[in-house]
């Protein structure tokens, strides 16, 4: 069997004229290491280029030095990128510098230039060349109906599961038959290879695929011996291939570019390892820190001119990553004009959540009346639940803002469907809330049924819920769907008979858990559903803050009426993946606590490796800035409905002292401890026993100074605390005091936060 890795072919290359500096406009402006990333035409290249580096110049460049130097022909230059907005802005590039021959070149996504191979040939594969591409919601129909046909039990195997399961497979290349057993795992007691076999069957029946299959059937047709011919042909064909955000590859995207340059050996792979950050959609870091093993002899350019950020902020970032072992290695520095350092990075360590909001807020009014727009700050977070408080606080400030990437916290389809719970259980008479959810999750409450609700409601001149309490008293309705409809009605009474007997927050979590709207979202197992969970959970947490679930309703409908002029500046809010490629004046940095960020999940999902990718989207936090960082933690933090004492991030720690400037309220952490970086370095080497890590919480509660409060506080004492409002003192120790509020319930506080009442 020919080996598809080893072509090799005489043909000689076209003839390279040397270009006079006059004639090559693309070059002017280059740095040495950027014209040196240019100028490598031949062999294989890594630019391993740094935040802010100018890489798309460096792209664009070298496009038009290839095309226009006479190397290749345009249509013997294959340019891949990871959206079509990268690609349509590349080719705008290039045009003004190549002009008209720009669209001869094969430039697009991976997805655009594998479907564009594929049509050509299709019937290799057991296609046509017009064969449709499904969406995910079309996928998940096929797959439901499959697996009804094949008796899976939907409930206990979810169909979404079986959909993330096929897609990570074709994402690392693998069709059915090259699934092994032990990657099979025990979804529908071990039938997941025979359902993915009949999903690929039914598309192929349909004419169609789904967008894994794009470049998997293209690898198909590569791989096979007897088609070894379309191989060659697009290997001769490609003299020169280049690859933008290589860090950002699946496996199946890095084996179909290997295959397509294994001839001439011309690609050049442009990313930066430190901000490869989306491991949890199949992107595969050891792609880019394996490039110089899969091509010998690789060139390996480094872009460390960093022309975005301070040099303050560089050192910031450079000084986080380097404590990463799986990297190649590279160091950020100003470029351009010599700049003052700038000013140091922030961390400002607080009290609880709610007071890193309000130091947020008011920092960023500040840095707005210094003349930095609203439009060019930004508030970065790990997780979208974190966004809450931040809206909130913005709004009660009347500062506009705008959710990129998402929608506002209020406004998220999970929120919006818990919110129609409540005001069911608080009005009973809201219609258009109990419509909402009345069969949400599916209680196989049809058509038929809703709308004899609905009559009903109109010929009574009731409201649906009353109209379904005179039907379901009727015998217009078959049994079952009495039952269901009866059962609802029932649990919204219960409920609402809680309103004064438990906690908000308890009878939100509650309610949603028993209507089965939460597990509703357990089941999903798509990638946004875990965050779908903790936005619920987060909403549990925010109304405790109200005295009745009636006033935080209120409260929310008055959220929802925010100005939505488009024509003003807003303050940007945004996860941190979501901001990779953006940049900003000034970044806030939130939520810098161990178990928030880095966040426990990726951490205990993926061990070491989950921890290096969270300090690269703190590098990618960092780096977003171009003139100022606020960095912030919270030593309380209410997640999910409970308050939590946390410790800095490990990040806080890892940040280089010289460019830092670290602020914290008294008796926080002993203030952020001078023996800071022996304990960052103990934590991370593994030393640090959960027990020691609990001591250190406990021993910095008590405050640097060994100060005590029994002779200012004793039990009985009433207080004050501007966070938990009044209470009574329970016990004391030391300068830590036990109270027990009057609405936050029993809390351990420090007595610089409270004062006799």
């Amino acid at each position: 069997m020919s080996d598809p890795f080893d072509l090799s072919d005489d043909e000689p290359q076209p003839a390279r004229p040397n270009m006079s500096p006059a004639r090559t406009p693309w070059l002017d402006g280059l740095n040495p290491e950027q014209r040196q990333a240019v100028e490598t035409t031949e062999g294989p290249v890594l630019v391993l280029s740094g935040a802010g580096t100018g890489k798309t110049r460096v792209l664009t460049s070298r496009l038009a030095h290839i095309v226009v130097s006479g190397r290749a022909r345009p249509w013997n230059v294959l340019a891949v990128t990871f959206t079509n907005k990268a690609a349509r802005e590349m080719r705008e590039r290039i045009a003004t510098l190549v002009g008209p021959m720009a669209e001869q070149l094969w430039l697009g996504t991976f997805h655009a230039l594998g479907v564009r191979m594929l049509r050509r040939h299709a019937r290799l594969v057991g296609l046509e060349s017009n064969f449709t591409i499904l969406d995910t919601d079309d996928q998940l129909r096929l797959l439901k109906q499959i697996m009804e046909t094949e008796r899976v039990d939907s409930k206990r195997w979810p169909a979404q599961a079986l959909m993330g399961t096929i897609q990570r497979w074709k994402d690392r290349g693998l069709t059915p038959a090259q699934v092994t057993a032990g990657e099979a795992g025990d979804f529908a007691a071990g039938r997941a290879v025979q359902l993915y076999q009949a999903y690929q069957d039914r598309l192929r029946a349909l004419n169609a695929c789904d967008f894994g299959d794009l470049l998997l059937h293209c690898l198909t047709i590569f791989r096979a011996p007897e088609q070894l011919d379309v191989l060659r042909e697009y290997q001769q064909q490609f003299r020169y291939i280049l690859v933008d955000e290589y860090q950002d590859t699946n496996i199946a995207q890095y084996l179909w570019l290997r295959l397509l340059a294994q001839k001439h050996k011309n690609i050049c792979c442009v990313g930066d390892d430190d901000q490869s950050i989306y491991s949890w959609r199949g992107a595969e870091v050891g792609n880019i820190l394996k490039f110089d093993q899969d091509f010998p002899g690789a060139t390996i350019v480094r872009l460390e001119a960093n022309y975005r950020s301070t040099p303050a902020i560089l050192a910031a970032a450079s000084g986080l990553i380097q404590h990463n072992e799986d990297r190649l290695g590279k160091t950020l520095r100003p470029g351009g004009e010599n700049r003052q350092s700038g000013e140091p990075v922030v961390v400002r360590g607080v009290w609880d959540g709610e007071e890193e909001a309000r130091w947020v807020v008011e920092e960023i009014e500040t840095q707005n009346r210094g003349g930095i727009s609203l439009n060019e700050i930004a508030i970065l977070v790990r997780a979208g639940f974190q966004t809450r408080e931040f809206e909130e606080r913005l709004i009660t400030t009347g500062i506009p803002y705008k959710v990129i990437g998402g929608l506002r916290f209020y406004e998220r389809q999970e929120i919006r469907d818990a919110l129609a719970y409540l005001r069911v259980v608080v009005q009973p008479a809201d219609d258009l809330a109990f419509e909402r959810i009345v069969n949400v999750p599916k209680r196989g409450l049809g058509d038929a049924t809703l709308q004899a609700v609905h009559v009903l409601s109109r010929s009574q001149g009731v409201g649906l819920v009353e109209a379904a309490r005179q039907l379901v008293a009727s015998d217009e309705m078959k049994p079952k769907a009495r039952s269901t409809l009866a059962g609802l009605l029932a649990d919204f009474d219960r409920w609402r008979a809680l309103l004064s007997a438990i906690s908000h927050g308890e009878l939100a979590a509650t309610i949603l858990d028993e209507s089965g709207y939460t597990g509703m979202w357990r089941n999903e197992k798509t990638p946004d559903a875990q965050g779908r969970l903790e936005n619920l959970k987060e909403l549990s947490s925010a109304m405790d803050e109200f005295d009745s679930m009636a006033s935080f309703l209120e409260h929310v409908s008055l959220v929802m009426e925010n100005d939505e002029k488009t024509d003003v500046e807003r303050v940007n809010i945004m996860t941190l993946h979501g901001a990779k490629g953006l940049e900003f004046d000034a970044v806030f940095l939130p939520g810098w606590e161990e178990g928030v960020f880095p966040h426990q999940r990726a951490m205990e999902s993926s061990g070491a490796q989950g921890l290096e990718e969270e300090r690269r989207l703190a590098y990618v936090g960092l780096t977003r800035a171009r003139l100022r960082v606020f960095v912030s933690y919270a030593a309380n933090r209410r997640i999910y409905n409970q308050w939590q004492n946390n410790l800095p991030s490990r990040f806080v720690e890892e940040l280089p002292e010289d460019m830092v400037e670290r602020r914290a309220e008294k008796g926080l952490f002993g203030g952020v401890t001078e023996s800071a970086a022996a304990w960052g370095a103990s934590w991370n080497s593994g030393y640090v026993t959960q027990r020691q890590r609990q001591q250190r919480t406990e021993d910095d509660f008590s405050g640097a100074s060994g100060a005590t409060s029994e002779d200012a506080y004793a039990p009985g004492d009433r207080v004050f605390h501007q966070k938990f409002g009044y209470g009574r003192v329970q016990a004391v120790d030391g300068n830590k005091l036990e109270i027990a509020f009057d609405k936050a319930g029993v809390k351990k506080v420090i007595d610089s936060f409270i004062s006799l009442a």
